[in-house]
């Protein structure tokens, strides 16, 4: 497939040169930060450790919409790759608690430069009133999903 700029003049076929590159990475980055550790989805459940650490499956669930399973599954997977540790709870037994490694923290400043980086590239043809704007929409279609998710958030 081949794009056309807006004089009609025929560009690079999509995917090939510069432009798809960048396209392929923001596909990559957007879809799995952490795929090069075979972490599928893996830096939005680090993220919530980064923000409180020792939270149970249920809890990172909860505050990603996501099932306790799929994070129990997850969480193996990163504890094998060496990023957090399963611990059971001091005061009640029957819960396992996700505490982050050395490894897991240190993959915080990567990640959020990665996520800096691809807002900047996706945005990059914005004003900034454009970019406020979409700020102002998203924050807004978050919250509308948020009620829709659990009614009881208000």
């Amino acid at each position: 497939m081949v794009e056309a700029d807006a004089g009609g003049e025929q560009e690079q076929p999509v995917g090939s040169g510069e432009g798809g590159r960048q396209r392929r990475r923001v596909a990559q980055v957007r879809h799995d930060p952490l795929g090069p550790l075979g972490q599928g989805g893996g830096a939005g459940r680090v993220a919530v450790l980064w923000k409180q650490d020792g939270r149970t499956p249920g809890e990172v669930a909860a505050a990603l919409n996501v099932t306790t399973a799929n994070v129990v599954k997850a969480a193996t997977r990163m504890t094998a790759a060496g990023l957090l540790t399963r611990r059971r709870d001091d005061r009640d037994n029957r819960l396992v608690r996700l505490w982050l490694t050395d490894a897991g923290r240190a993959l915080q400043a990567p990640i959020e430069r990665e996520r800096r980086l691809l807002e900047e590239q996706v945005t990059a043809d914005l004003t900034e009133a454009e970019r406020e704007h979409l700020l102002s929409a998203l924050t807004k279609i978050h919250r509308s999903a948020t009620v829709l998710l659990d009614p009881a958030i208000t």
